[in-house]
């Protein structure tokens, strides 16, 4: 059969009928971003009753081929009537007792027997004992209730791949409403953008910005239209960027001099938290240290639109330090330095008196406010060490406060699921512990803990999202010398996003591809057109050589030594041998003035020069004023 392939393959060209390259399997490309055990769960809820047979963390497809192969199926009739053995007519056991028939009120057969009540009952069974519950059966129904408490959360936790390029931990995280791109910003001072549809399993990102130079990436966010989003760094002015990550707009810095922060055109001091409107597509919430809330509208950098200022036990300025709107936006909240929560209404006439007012909800700073989509719940997340869930109806007191999560970062958030059932949030490294950073997920309803997830041994976990439009959870992690975006889904759950990009493997190059050498033009090769060189290397080497960098040696002042002449009263050795034989006399430094003027002018009178001739005639007679030694002694005189 080879032979007469090869010959029929001999009358067509060499190109014809090419084996493709076979492309592995998706089983196999998933199989390799699997979770492992050591990673998958950290913690779960005590009762969960999670077996110990060593398998790794499996999606609930995998776990029911792996119940099927340790649980054969007892009733091979259920499974389809066309593949019955000769073996189902053949009756094994003893024979089915016959059917009970009732004829005019007659009974046939003997009576049944009473019905089995507990308050009746002595405690004495009647009839043979039942067969013991095998260790089979026990872990079957285990793994049937494992199966029941995972399908009811639907937490996609199998497979994890991670977006890698920052160099310190990644601090802020942003997914588009169709979960298309991703946006990281990190204390690097760079963003970085992702997108799932241009990206293989190299997991790169396709374009670096650096928002404002030497200030941390603190916040990110889309537009409603995900045409757009902001960014909040630590200085005083946000950016609006579009959705390829050119610079639309910055806004106004306001004036640190002015002490009435309502009278500043813009923040003062560096920001804290940003948020865009969930609704309006041109209205944009920030937050600052400088104690304030501004709203803001993106067809006008030069002015905010609204200055809210919180209310303070003390006069003063406090941080405010992250910000949040609710569904609707008809409603914000902030979170204060002081460990206050405060909400503001937006109605006609409103001002910055917030309409609830929470003193002292956390014993530290605050990091994050979260609302529901209902409205009627508020989480909070804080320095102190806690996630508190709050009832908007009534505010006096928390519903539940989780502890022993710590949180070393200001930008650590808290999330939502799509359903709106499960709460997660990150816990940071702590020092000389063994436990690393972990996600952590409760139940909105019962109030309890469902799950702990270990993300990085050494690394602490900031931000946290749960997409739900791809199902898929995303966490940023990191440290003072890496970070990245840690993607969780599930094949059978999740769609799109992370299983797109993974089974995308890069292009191999081929011995055919050919790249002309780049000409690159010089405008400054020829002579003419060279800019001058550096005389710094010639300068360096003069100044090394002892000949040319010789130094002129000083004068000197004072006697002479080391076979030098000195000088002596300050004079020139050539001057000071000349006066020592006469041939110098200075007189004048020993003669008056007035009586060195006074010698000349009998030679003037009678051999006059330059201008006394012409005024011979008419020129007046000179009158010299007496020596002040004539004058002295006239007043002695008298």
């Amino acid at each position: 059969m080879d032979d007469e392939l090869e010959a029929m393959r001999a009358h067509f060209p060499l190109s014809f009928g090419k084996t493709s390259i076979v492309s592995p399997p998706i089983e196999a490309i998933h199989s390799a971003t699997r979770r492992t055990d050591a990673g998958a769960s950290s913690d779960s809820k005590p009762n969960s009753g999670k077996d110990e047979s060593g398998f790794p963390s499996l999606s609930s497809s995998s776990k029911s081929w792996v119940q099927s192969v340790r649980r054969p199926n007892r009733n091979p009739n259920s499974s389809s009537d066309g593949a019955k053995s000769s073996l189902d007519d053949v009756s094994v056991g003893p024979p089915p007792p016959p059917p009970t028939q009732e004829d005019d009120g007659v009974m046939v057969g003997p009576p049944p027997p009473p019905p089995n009540d507990d308050s009746d009952d002595d405690g004495d069974m009647i009839g043979p004992l039942p067969p013991p519950r095998t260790a089979d059966v026990d872990s079957d129904e285990d793994d049937v209730d494992d199966d029941d408490e995972e399908n009811r959360y639907k937490i996609p936790l199998s497979n994890e791949i991670q977006l890698k390029g920052h160099t310190k931990i990644v601090s802020s995280l942003a997914v588009d409403n169709a979960g298309a791109r991703v946006l990281s910003g990190s204390f690097d001072y760079t963003v970085r953008m992702y997108d799932f549809q241009g990206m293989n399993s190299r997991l790169q990102s396709f374009r670096q910005i650096e928002p404002s130079e030497g200030h941390q990436v603190r916040s990110l966010s889309w537009s409603p239209t995900s045409g757009q989003f902001l960014c909040v760094t630590g200085s005083a002015q946000a950016k609006i960027y579009d959705r390829d990550g050119l610079t639309l707009g910055e806004f106004m810095k306001g004036d640190m001099y002015i002490r009435d922060l309502k009278n500043t055109k813009g923040h003062i001091c560096g920001l804290t938290y940003g948020e865009w409107h969930p609704k309006n597509k041109e209205t944009i919430l920030t937050s600052s240290e400088d104690g304030s809330l501004r709203i803001w509208d993106v067809n006008n950098f030069l002015s905010q639109t609204q200055v809210i200022k919180p209310k303070l036990a003390r006069p003063g300025r406090i941080p405010v330090t992250t910000c949040a709107w609710d569904r609707e936006g008809k409603r914000i909240a902030g979170g204060i330095g002081d460990g206050s929560i405060q909400i503001w209404s937006l109605k006609p006439g409103w001002g910055s008196r917030p309409d609830i007012y929470v003193g002292k909800a956390h014993t530290d700073d605050i990091t994050s406010v979260k609302f529901s989509s209902d409205g009627r719940i508020l989480l909070s997340r804080s320095f102190d060490g806690s996630l508190k869930v709050w009832d908007l109806r009534q505010m006096k007191e928390a519903l539940k406060a989780f502890d022993g999560l710590p949180n070393y970062y200001p930008q650590t958030n808290v999330a939502f699921s799509p359903d709106e059932q499960i709460i997660l949030t990150g816990t940071s490294v702590e020092k000389d512990s063994t436990t690393g950073g972990l996600l952590c997920f409760y139940d909105r309803t019962k109030l309890e803990i469902v799950q702990k997830v270990g993300i990085s041994p050494t690394c602490s976990v900031v931000q946290c999202a749960w997409h739900p439009r791809l199902n898929q959870i995303f966490a940023t992690s990191g440290d003072k010398s890496q970070g990245g975006t840690h993607i969780l889904y599930d094949p059978t759950q999740s769609e799109r996003g992370a299983c797109v990009c993974v089974a995308r493997a890069p292009r191999k190059k081929s011995v055919d591809d050919y790249q002309p050498e780049p000409v690159i033009h010089n405008p400054h090769a020829l002579p003419l057109f060279r800019d001058a060189p550096s005389r710094k290397r010639q300068r360096e080497k003069t100044l090394k050589d002892p000949v040319k960098a010789h130094k002129p040696e000083l004068p000197m002042t004072g006697p002479g030594h080391g076979g030098r002449v000195g000088t002596t009263g300050s004079s020139l050795l050539t001057q000071y041998l000349l006066k020592q034989g006469g041939m110098i006399k200075e007189t004048w430094m020993e003669e008056d003035p007035r009586e060195a003027i006074l010698k000349y002018a009998e030679v003037a009178v009678k051999d006059p020069k330059f201008i006394a001739p012409a005024y011979s005639e008419t020129q007046p007679e000179t009158i010299f004023a007496k020596s002040d030694d004539e004058e002295e002694e006239g007043d002695v005189k008298k």
